[in-house]
């Protein structure tokens, strides 16, 4: 039999053993060897007293979780609860899995996401499932739905391949009540907003997210964070932060996500933790011992990181925030008008130089909605298909106008792999893709997106041997269900939702490039969500389970 396959009876087909015991009958009936008649009748017992699983994981090398190092054993799912493990001899299943020479660990949890908008266009989400994803937590950089109610029950009727949880983003609020204005909210509007991010925690929102870098989060004061921070804390939620900066200003932006949470008295999460800019590289350092200081003095804080030394975001990060108040006819009408414009490019070449470089060759045009062919080249060679000057400032000029089309989605290239390293080291660290459900084939996306989990496990686990493949399972599982308060989730322990990936450790690889992004990881060979097959022998069934997984202050 091939040991991936799990179909052949050992003994657990049951179509095979009710085959065996009327076999077994006829023989005592027949048989006029009588000492072998009590023998046989043990033997019927057993098959009697066989319990029944619906699926049933044998002889893998099971990672708890936990941390703690791998045995050998077997895993009883039924009903979509695990609901035995250890060495089940007695134990029968309509569905049975050799997990021989390979990792049986709990379903990956991507702490963060942004799904919103692709649920519907890709449901069975197979660049995380092909990751050995389960579950995801969405709404991070202050970006979700505003009605988490409306999105809930929406998840429920579509049912995705994976689990969700979702943060109310900051920024979404903020335009709900305020659009992109670029002031202080009246106190009539903090109250308004309030009441959402009320509303949504009682609706099941994990926590509250702000992404301080992006309009018009950007526009806010740190007391009006604090404030809603301060609603969502009543209800045991989170506060999750891309901050308002991740390269020269990264310690006053960490002091502030300090802060909030301290005011707050809540639980922090800094987003994707790193040194953006060539002039910042080395500075991890000095950040994250910021990180364990608070958590020595008291305050429940984590980071998480995705692995790989390049960003992705918008185009628009490039430019100063006060052009990007108002919407698209705003940011237009400014950056037509040539002062604004020679402001905007001196802007861009000063931010340039900080980072020694001569030329935009660090961005990377991901999607660009008004011309496709743009997709994969560096705003440099951009510019060099254009036939324009071949000079930042001409470079700059090319932003701008690709601003005025509507923007576009980016891969910045920027960050030290000593820093991605040193922080991957840091033990209250999980893994995050900041991704999308992906269409496969379209744009040129970052490879975070489809490889986040296999490249920590074969480029940092087996190949580097950054952290080892214990502690790395645990920041992919039990440590993010820890955090976001998932509390049948991240373990493999009977009771726990069955969400469970089965592994070959030395063929497991992420295959997505910056060149060649959509390309789906390999090595997991099996993939349960909510104790159904997703994954069989490396292929996704279409299966779709996942189920919506609401936070502590969720209204009855």
């Amino acid at each position: 039999m091939n040991k991936h396959t799990g179909q052949d009876f050992q003994p657990g087909n049951l179509g095979a053993g009710l085959r065996l015991k009327r076999s077994l009958l006829n023989f005592i009936t027949q048989t006029t060897h009588m000492k072998l008649i009590p023998l046989l009748l043990l033997l019927l017992s057993s098959f009697a007293n066989a319990q029944k699983a619906d699926i049933l994981i044998r002889n893998g090398r099971i990672l708890d979780g936990t941390g703690n190092s791998w045995v050998y054993g077997d895993i009883a799912v039924k009903d979509g609860k695990i609901i035995k493990t250890g060495k089940l001899a007695n134990w029968d299943a309509a569905k049975i899995i050799d997990a021989g020479g390979l990792i049986v660990a709990p379903g990956f949890i991507d702490v963060h996401t942004h799904i919103e908008g692709e649920e519907k266009r890709a449901p069975e989400a197979s660049n995380f499932i092909y990751d050995g994803v389960t579950t995801v937590i969405t709404g991070n950089c202050g970006s979700s739905e505003v009605n988490m109610g409306k999105y809930f029950s929406m998840l429920d009727s579509l049912k995705l391949s994976i689990n969700v949880a979702s943060l109310i983003g900051h920024n979404d609020v903020r335009k709900a009540v305020m659009g992109s204005a670029n002031r202080d909210p009246t106190e009539d509007e903090m109250k308004r907003m309030e009441a959402i991010v009320d509303r949504a925690m009682k609706d099941g929102a994990v926590g509250l997210s702000t992404g301080l870098i992006y309009i018009p989060g950007t526009y806010s004061k740190t007391e009006e964070v604090v404030r809603l921070a301060k609603v969502a804390s009543k209800y045991n939620g989170i506060y999750t932060s891309h901050m308002r900066d991740e390269g020269d200003s990264v310690t006053q932006a960490i002091e502030e996500a300090l802060h909030i949470g301290r005011e707050a008295k809540m639980p922090v999460e800094i987003s994707h933790f790193k040194l953006s800019g060539q002039q910042n590289w080395g500075r991890s350092k000095e950040t994250l011992p910021m990180i364990m200081k608070a958590r020595e003095e008291g305050l429940d804080v984590t980071i998480d990181q995705y692995p790989y030394t390049a960003s992705s975001t918008s185009l628009s990060t490039l430019i100063p925030d006060w052009i990007l108040a108002d919407g698209q006819d705003s940011i237009k009408a400014r950056l037509e008008r040539p002062a604004v414009k020679k402001e905007v490019v001196a802007y861009m070449l000063k931010k340039l130089k900080k980072r020694k470089l001569k030329h935009f060759s660090y961005p990377v045009v991901a999607s660009y909605r008004a011309d496709t062919t743009l997709n994969g080249k560096s705003i440099e060679e951009a510019n060099l298909v254009k036939n324009r000057k071949h000079d930042a400032a001409t470079e700059a000029e090319m932003v701008i106008e690709m601003m005025m089309q509507g923007g576009a989605g980016m891969v910045f290239h920027g960050m030290s792999e000593d820093d991605v390293k040193n922080i991957m080291k840091y033990p209250f660290n999980m893994f995050a893709s900041d991704a999308s459900i992906r269409i496969f084939g379209q744009g040129a996306p970052h490879p975070r997106g489809y490889g986040t989990n296999a490249r920590v496990l074969s480029k940092y686990v087996r190949d580097e041997k950054v952290l080892s493949l214990e502690e790395a399972v645990r920041r992919m599982t039990s440590l993010p269900a820890q955090k976001f308060q998932l509390k049948d989730r991240g373990l493999l322990r009977e009771g726990y939702a069955a969400d469970i990936v089965i592994f070959d450790e030395k063929e497991v690889k992420d295959l997505s490039t910056y060149d060649k992004p959509h390309q789906y990881s390999t090595g997991f060979k099996y993939v349960l969500v909510n104790g159904k097959l997703t994954v069989e022998n490396g292929k996704h069934n279409g299966t779709r389970s996942g189920q919506v997984l609401t936070g502590p202050g969720k209204s009855s």
